[in-house]
């Protein structure tokens, strides 16, 4: 399988679309010290475009929230999954990232005839797939992936800021803000963290 990467240059900067029904995939919550990692699916219904899909990191909050349910409501088909807290702290981040984006594959109503997926490396498949580099900014399909990994992962946030408001969760979304390490220091580290991060496992000792 080729990294996107290795196109000409020309060839890099074009929304790249094979045929058949191709799934983009893309996670979210790879740098947070605390929550699951996520990873969603996308295979678009070409019959029913959806107008600014975009990295889910240039977008507002607003546009994302908006984007989501057009995405669900529009695509052929889509799937968001996680790895959990444990699973990070046993596999490690990228091994726990990759059984995400896997198991948001396998979770599609329709099996896709390939897969794109964002970045340089790709989960276990039986289905051909190329890792794109910044493909969430050159594939509509994984665009959207990206959009549904965000919010799906914010919206957690959100929820466990109401369980542990100490933590500000919903402020910092479990990144290691100097408000979070703050927390981290005078509260501890709660069920959420994961204790295989340096700075969570600093608080512990």
């Amino acid at each position: 399988m080729r990294s996107r990467k290795s196109l000409p240059p020309e060839q890099a900067s074009l929304p790249w679309h094979p045929p058949g029904l191709v799934a983009g995939v893309d996670e979210a919550g790879r740098g947070p010290l605390a929550g699951p990692v996520v990873a969603a699916a996308v295979i678009l219904d070409d019959l029913h475009s959806i107008a600014g899909l975009a990295d889910s990191k240039k977008l507002t909050a607003a546009r994302r929230e908006a984007l989501f349910d057009e995405i669900r409501a529009k695509a052929l088909c889509c799937s968001i999954a996680e790895a959990s807290v444990e699973e990070i702290d046993r596999l490690n981040i990228l091994q726990a990232t990759l059984l995400a984006m896997r198991r948001a594959v396998l979770g599609l109503r329709l099996k896709p005839k390939m897969v794109l997926v964002d970045g340089n490396r790709l989960p276990t498949l039986d289905m051909p797939a190329e890792a794109i580099v910044k493909g969430d900014a050159l594939v509509p399909a994984i665009s959207a992936a990206s959009i549904l990994a965000k919010v799906h992962r914010d919206r957690w946030c959100v929820q466990v800021d109401e369980q542990y408001p100490q933590y500000g969760f919903a402020g910092h979304k479990g990144y290691g803000t100097a408000v979070h390490m703050a927390a981290l220091r005078e509260h501890g580290a709660c069920i959420h963290h994961r204790r295989s991060f340096a700075p969570v496992a600093k608080v512990l000792v």
